[in-house]
Parts: C-alpha cells; sequence; structure tokens
C-alpha cells in the first residue's frame, strides 16, 4: 500500500510507520518540520501545516496518490476538514485516530460504539484543552461523512508505550525502573488502592498491528481501541513494576493507598498518581470500562503489561533528548503517604 501519514514522527504515527515499513508498504510523511524524522530516506516527507491559515499549509499535499492516509494529528474540525477537501478523490481510505474521549458521557461504564458522542457547545471552538472530546466527535464525523464506508475511526483509550512523551504511563517506567529520572525517591512506591482497580490502555504497537490489519481487510466504521475492562488491574501494574524494579537493582516495595488519603493529601488524579481515578469522581469511571469487543472479535491483540513498562523503560533510558516530567508526585509526598500512620 502507498500510505500518507499525517503527522508521523512521534509516537503512534512513529510506530505505525515502522511497522508498515517492516511489511514493505510506502510512506509518505505530511508533518511541519518540527521534530526530526528518524527514518531517513526511507519515507518521502512532505513539510507543512494541517491549519491551512499558517505558512504554505496543505500546499505540499496538492499533488499525489495513495491507497490510505491515517490521520494522527487531527485535533481541530476546521484542520480535518481542509485535509478532507484537499485529498478528496486521491486517497482510498481515510483513518482518524480520535479518542474514547469523544463520549458524552463517560460517568458510564460498557460505553459500545453506538453510543452518543460529545457535542461543542461553541461550534467554532478551536480550544482543545477545553473541548479535546467535542473537537475529536466533529472531526470523526467529517471523516465518516467524506468518505463513507471508506473510513475507519478508531478510539483508543490511554495510548502507551516507547516513545510516549507523556507522564502518563512512562512515570510509572521510571518510578520503578529508573527512579533517578525523578526526583529524590525512596524504596517504597505509592500505588491508589484497591489493587483491583481495573485500568484500561493500549501499546501503541498493538493498535498499529491492528490498524493495518484492518486496512488489509478493508474494514470500515468506528472502532474502540484498548485493552478488555479488567483485563490490567492496578495489581497487574504494581506485580509488572516490582519485578522490573528488581531486575534493575531497586526491589521497590509497594504500599498501598486508599482514594481518602491521596485526596487528603493534595495528589492530583490522573497526572499526580498516573491512571488514578477516584472511585468518588462519577465523571471518569468509564474510562476504565469501555466495551472493546468489536475490536477483539476483529484481530485485536493485547501484549503483556510487562513487556509493555519494559519496553518503554528502555525508550526512556536510551532517549537522546530526555524525558522532563511535568508534574508528577514528588518524592517528599510520596514519602509521607508510603510513612506508617
Amino acid at each position: 500500500m502507498d500510505i500518507l501519514i499525517l503527522g508521523g514522527t512521534r509516537f503512534l504515527g512513529r510506530h505505525f510507520v515502522e511497522a508498515a515499513l517492516a511489511r514493505g508498504h510506502r510512506v509518505t510523511l505530511f508533518h511541519r518540520g518540527t521534530s526530526a524524522n528518524p527514518f531517513g530516506l526511507d519515507v518521502e516527507c512532505r513539510i507543512g501545516d494541517r491549519d491551512p491559515l499558517l505558512g504554505d499549509g496543505l500546499l505540499s499535499l496538492k499533488d499525489g496518490q495513495w491507497d490510505v492516509v491515517l490521520d494522527t494529528s487531527g485535533y481541530v474540525p476546521r484542520h480535518v476538514r481542509a485535509s478532507v477537501d484537499c485529498l478528496a478523490g486521491r486517497v482510498g481510505r481515510y483513518v482518524f485516530i480520535s479518542s474514547v474521549s469523544a463520549y458524552a458521557d463517560l460517568s458510564q461504564q460498557g460505553l459500545d460504539e453506538t453510543a452518543a458522542t460529545a457535542v461543542l457547545t461553541n461550534p467554532d471552538s478551536e480550544d482543545i484543552a477545553a473541548d479535546y472530546g467535542a473537537l475529536k466527535a466533529a472531526s470523526e464525523q467529517i471523516v465518516l461523512s467524506a468518505f463513507g464506508r471508506a473510513a475507519l475511526v478508531v478510539r483508543p483509550g490511554l495510548i502507551v508505550g516507547p516513545h510516549d512523551p507523556t507522564d502518563r504511563f512512562t512515570y510509572w517506567a521510571a518510578r520503578f525502573g529508573a527512579p533517578t529520572l525523578l526526583d529524590a525517591r525512596g524504596s517504597v512506591a505509592a500505588m491508589p488502592a484497591p489493587p483491583g482497580r481495573s485500568i484500561q490502555l493500549i501499546d501503541a504497537r498493538d493498535a498499529v498491528l491492528w490498524i493495518l490489519f484492518a486496512l488489509q481487510a478493508q474494514r470500515g466504521g468506528v472502532y474502540n481501541l484498548c485493552s478488555p475492562p479488567q483485563h490490567f488491574t492496578m495489581g497487574d501494574l504494581a506485580e509488572a513494576g516490582h519485578k522490573l524494579s528488581v531486575t534493575r537493582g531497586f526491589d521497590i516495595a509497594i504500599h498501598w493507598v486508599d482514594d481518602a488519603h491521596l485526596l487528603s493529601a493534595g495528589v492530583v488524579p490522573w497526572t499526580g498518581l498516573p491512571l488514578w481515578i477516584p472511585a468518588s469522581d462519577p465523571l471518569y469511571q468509564g474510562l476504565a470500562a469501555v466495551d472493546v469487543r468489536r475490536a477483539t472479535e476483529t484481530g485485536l491483540s493485547i501484549r503483556p503489561l510487562a513487556e509493555t513498562l519494559t519496553d518503554t523503560l528502555e525508550s526512556l533510558v536510551v532517549s537522546t533528548t530526555g524525558h522532563r516530567f511535568a508534574d508528577p508526585l514528588s518524592g517528599e509526598l510520596e514519602q509521607r503517604l508510603v510513612a506508617p500512620h
């Protein structure tokens, strides 16, 4: 296949390029040129901007034909509309990477692909921080309306794995396998109780393999893409983390801290301790219980959590630019949380 990727130099797009090249596909990247191209002459690069009002916009895409376009960087409907209009008649299939955040009511568990999606209160909003889910939902509709059965909309949960630029999972890899990447850390890690708390995530490599298989099978429509509910728990993460710490010579123990103590100590859910959403917060309980049967029944395979954790650590350790943790749980606060009461 001839594949055009809108993005592709970082994280999910990077893994997709690697998997596509390994299978003999031809790849073109469209990106701003602000991130280094890690693939050299193995891919064709076209420089531009998703926003047609900035610089040359989409001018570098004015010619060419592709079997597939993979949109990893569509966050604003206006930008997605511009890409769809620019490529109309010159691409066979359009894959749009959306998010489970596109659902209107994330307090509900068991959300499947038929659940209602969020609607922008202000149709002209381009505020990604405030309206992320609704912007994704509006962008989905543009792609589906334009490409019909040739559109594949993927709604991942939390995407994790090597080259992850965020702190959402990399924190745990560092905490157990390279604590010196954080501030001063003790030999006991605070983890949000209970151990049976479900976590849902998807290794970027598992996501791109399913997308490639779906393209070969000419699948279209909407698919949730993450691990099944209860497939992974906080206890599984703790076990994998402890084993990783032993192999790295740290032997870090686990101290379980309940929601009440975490909240009273001022720990920020999701960012202070990644993957943690208090049970008392009803708005996001669905984030750990999304229905993914449609994807698993069409070949989605989930690799072991320990493999993802180890490989994420390796990418952190060998990174030439370094990973800067923005706002993790501080070592001082963690020490207070794990101290005997």
